[in-house]
This record gives C-alpha cells, sequence and structure tokens, in this order.
C-alpha cells in the first residue's frame, strides 16, 4: 500500500485511528490549535491564533498502547516525530505516517547491529524502497527491539 496525501492534521489522525482499529490498539490524541498554542509558533504573539497567511495551524500528539509503544507528534509543516520504544524519527512526511505504522505493527521493522557505523538500528521499511533507520541510544534494548533483531 503506497503513501496516501494526508492534507491536513486530521486527516493524519484519522488515519491513524483506523491503523488503532486494524491493529487492535488502544489510542490517546492530544491536540493544539492556533499559532499560540502549536510547538513550532515560538515566535507568535501572545493570542495570536492565526498564521500571518490566515491559517489555522493544527497540531497533534497521538499516543499508541501497546508493544511496541509508540507516539507520533504531527506538526502543521506536513511532517511529523515518530517514536518507537525511545527510539525517535525527526522529518517523517505526514503522508509516510500510516505506511510508517503499519510497518512497525505489521512485523517489517526490525533491529539491526552494524560494526561501521558501530551501534544498533531501528530500521522501518515503507513500501517502494523507501526506508528509515535511527541510531538506538540508551542503555539497552527493550524486549520489543529484542524481539526484531536480524
Amino acid at each position: 500500500m503506497g503513501n496516501t496525501h494526508l492534507p491536513t492534521t486530521e486527516a493524519a489522525v484519522t488515519a491513524i485511528r483506523g491503523i488503532a482499529r486494524e491493529f487492535e490498539l488502544t489510542m490517546s490524541v492530544t491536540e493544539d490549535i492556533g499559532a499560540d498554542q502549536t510547538s513550532r509558533r515560538t515566535a507568535a504573539a501572545p493570542f495570536t491564533v492565526f498564521d500571518p497567511d490566515g491559517s489555522l495551524p493544527h497540531e497533534a500528539f497521538v499516543e499508541l498502547a501497546g508493544s511496541p509503544a509508540v507516539s507520533v507528534r504531527l506538526f502543521p509543516e506536513d511532517d511529523a516525530q515518530i517514536t518507537v520504544d525511545g527510539v525517535e524519527f525527526h522529518d517523517v512526511p505526514r503522508d509516510c505516517v500510516p505506511a510508517f505504522l503499519r510497518s512497525v505493527y505489521g512485523g517489517l521493522a526490525f533491529t539491526k547491529s552494524r560494526l561501521f557505523p558501530p551501534g544498533q538500528w531501528l530500521v522501518v521499511p515503507l513500501p517502494g524502497d523507501e526506508t528509515y533507520r535511527e541510531l538506538i541510544t540508551g542503555p539497552g534494548l527493550t524486549p520489543w527491539l529484542a524481539r526484531n533483531i536480524r
């Protein structure tokens, strides 16, 4: 299944709800709407709701319960930060979020050790030969990360 265009934060949250139902996950959503509320709008004047172009920025933070623990922060700028068992993936295009989550929950994501550069990496393959890799930092692997070593 390829990437679907998700024109808004609301559309992305709706897509994540569908994935949560598909994989029987519990989810919670926190939404911030307005230039004075979203995290990347620190330069906005107090009580300034709209951006200079008249748009209403919308940001959401989604937590999916289960193993692995996953959170998704959707930004108004069409990107997301996805955290999988403590491993952070920055600047994931919003359109890739559903495929990314399907890869994680569908068993395609895996942990890989490398000698050079040294370390353990979480690898999340997406349809169309797109792959996200992030270094796993911290004292050790979570049970989910340890189960998915290749």
